[in-house]
This record gives C-alpha cells, sequence and structure tokens, in this order.
C-alpha cells in the first residue's frame, strides 16, 4: 500500500447540474461526447438528426440515426421516475417517426415500466428495439461530477447467445451462427468496431460513425469468398464516391493494398472493397482464420476511412453531370 487515502463515490442529485429537461439535459445529450458515452452503453453508433422533434402537437426529444444501418432512432428524456405519459409518448412518437429504435432515459424505472419495456421487446420481432437506461451523477470530494447510464432494460437479441430459430434453413442458421462468432471474436479485442446484432443474413454492417456509410462484411458460401467493404448510400453517393475515388492513391498507400473500387451508376450503393478468395464459411475449424482475416481488413477499413467520410461535403465534387 501507498499510504494514500481513498475518495468516496458520492452519488448527486441530477437537478443540481440540470434544472430542466428540455432545455439544459437534452442539449447536454446532443453533444457528440455526451452522446458517445450513450452509444457505448447500448452498443451502437447514433449521428443526431434533429432535437425536440415534432410529432403532430408532441415533441419527441432528440431524433438519431443508427450509422450502421441508417434506421431511426428516439431518444425520450425524464430526469424523474418514469410515469405513464412519458410511456405514451415513446409509443406515439415511435409510430408517428417510423422508428425502429426507442431509448427511454430516466432517473428510476419502475418495476411496471421496466416490465413494459421487457414485454415490447419480447411481443416485436429484431427490427424492433427498446432500452431503459437510468442515467446517474457521480463525484469524488470535490471533483466535477460524472455521468454514467445504466442498461435496465434492452432487447433481447442483444445477448451473445444464439439458438436455434424456427424456420430458418440449414444455411441460414450457418449464417447466424457465423457472425454471431464474428461478433464474439471481436468483442474479445479492443476494437473500434461496433456491429449489428447477428441476423440469418449473408453480411453484417459496422458503423463508421456517419449516416449512409458503413462498413460491410460478406461470406459466400457458393464461391468461397470472403468481402470487407465500404458501402456509400444516399442521394450524394456518386459525389462521395468519386471524392474517395480522387483521393485512391494515398488511400491504398494508407491502407497497405490495393482496393476494388465499385462506383455501381445502376445500384442504390457504392463500394470500396477486399476480397478472400479459398475460404469456407461451411468449414468451422476454418472460422478463426476467416473471423481474423475480417476483423484486420474492417479495423483497417475503419481507420483509413473514418475520418476522411466525416469530412466528405458532396458539394465540394464539381461534376455538371451530377444534379
Amino acid at each position: 500500500m501507498n499510504g494514500q487515502a481513498l475518495g468516496r463515490l458520492e452519488r448527486v442529485d441530477l437537478r443540481k447540474f440540470w434544472e430542466d429537461e428540455a432545455g439544459e439535459f437534452t442539449p447536454w445529450l446532443a453533444q457528440e461526447d455526451n452522446m458517445a458515452l450513450l452509444c457505448d452503453t447500448i452498443g451502437m453508433e447514433l449521428e443526431v438528426e434533429a432535437q425536440e422533434k415534432n410529432v403532430g402537437p408532441f415533441r419527441a426529444d432528440i431524433l438519431c440515426r443508427d450509422t450502421t444501418t441508417s434506421n431511426w432512432v428516439l431518444i425520450e428524456n425524464q430526469l424523474e421516475r418514469t410515469d405513464h405519459t412519458h410511456l405514451g409518448q415513446l409509443l406515439t412518437y415511435a409510430a408517428g417517426l417510423d422508428a425502429v429504435t426507442i431509448v427511454w432515459i430516466a432517473a428510476k424505472f419502475t418495476d411496471e415500466h421496466r416490465a413494459a419495456i421487457d414485454w415490447l421487446n419480447k411481443i416485436t420481432d429484431e427490427r424492433f428495439n427498446f432500452f431503459g437506461l437510468e442515467v446517474e451523477l457521480w463525484r469524488i470530494g470535490g471533483s466535477p461530477m460524472a455521468p454514467k447510464f445504466n442498461a435496465v432494460c434492452k432487447p433481447n437479441n442483444w445477448s451473445k447467445t444464439v439458438a436455434p430459430q424456427p424456420g430458418l434453413t440449414p444455411g441460414t442458421q450457418l449464417q447466424l451462427e457465423y457472425w454471431s462468432a464474428l461478433r464474439d471474436f471481436i468483442s474479445q479485442r479492443k476494437s473500434v468496431l461496433k456491429s449489428q446484432s447477428p441476423l440469418p443474413q449473408g453480411w453484417t454492417n459496422f458503423a463508421l460513425g456517419r449516416a449512409d456509410f458503413a462498413l460491410v462484411a460478406t461470406v459466400n458460401t457458393r464461391n468461397n469468398r470472403l468481402t470487407a467493404y465500404l458501402v456509400m448510400y444516399g442521394m450524394d453517393r456518386i459525389a462521395h464516391y468519386r471524392l474517395l475515388f480522387n483521393d485512391r492513391e494515398s488511400i491504398e498507400k494508407e491502407f497497405g493494398e490495393p482496393l476494388e473500387w465499385r462506383e455501381l451508376l445502376d445500384k442504390k450503393e457504392s463500394q470500396i472493397k477486399i476480397a478472400l478468395e479459398n475460404a469456407n464459411p461451411q468449414n468451422k475449424q476454418d472460422w478463426p482464420n476467416q473471423h481474423e482475416w475480417l476483423f484486420n481488413k474492417l479495423e483497417k477499413l475503419h481507420m483509413v476511412f473514418s475520418g476522411r467520410v466525416k469530412k466528405l461535403d458532396a458539394s465540394e465534387y464539381d461534376d455538371g453531370s451530377l444534379t
């Protein structure tokens, strides 16, 4: 022991820092660093789209995009104990905004409201996610107050165990197990990669920090091929792609190897990708090698592109053929 005294954690009343939900807590939460704290708690990467969004006669607190899927995420704040009014507002807002993820933040969740969120997660399919978070403030002595989010309710599919699901073919069940194993592989490393929940399909997405951009991993059992790539969507995706293509030499030098550039004018997305041939996803004994390859390539793609895509401005690409 070094003889130094240890401090004692002290819990602070939320109202000592945020006197008003709409005027103080919501703007605080919408700031990038504070939203990152919430994102770490729920395992998603969000981009704020609007605060105090009108839904008929009501106003939703914060509307976000899940940058992994581009789906809407609705956040409702309450610096008191949960109540029926906010529960009703959440469902009204979710229907009006077509949100697929709901995050209800409160000082304290009652047992009945926790049960209600758990019930909503139980009766809805994997497209819909309901989170209940309790927010706390802590400090040691005269130190600055520190916020903390605790997930008291979360979707059922946030667990990492994968049981056989009714209705899946052997192929789709294999895909579900493959992505679940990849998520476990990544979670054991200190990685910036944040994946979507594993689904029975041939691909899985990873957040890149901006809506209409994502990293994607795919498996192809017919051709025994793995791919990792950056994908761009949206009305500005051609301009974004061409801006990146103009920097191709620098990008490939930083990545360390050539990439396949696919503008895909006749499709809804553009891609920058790399592939691994002769990798059989049906060979479970080889999964650690395959997951190592995907992990390394996805991390390099994230390192090379995350900062670049956040700075992209479609208006900087001057091409008369783009409207």
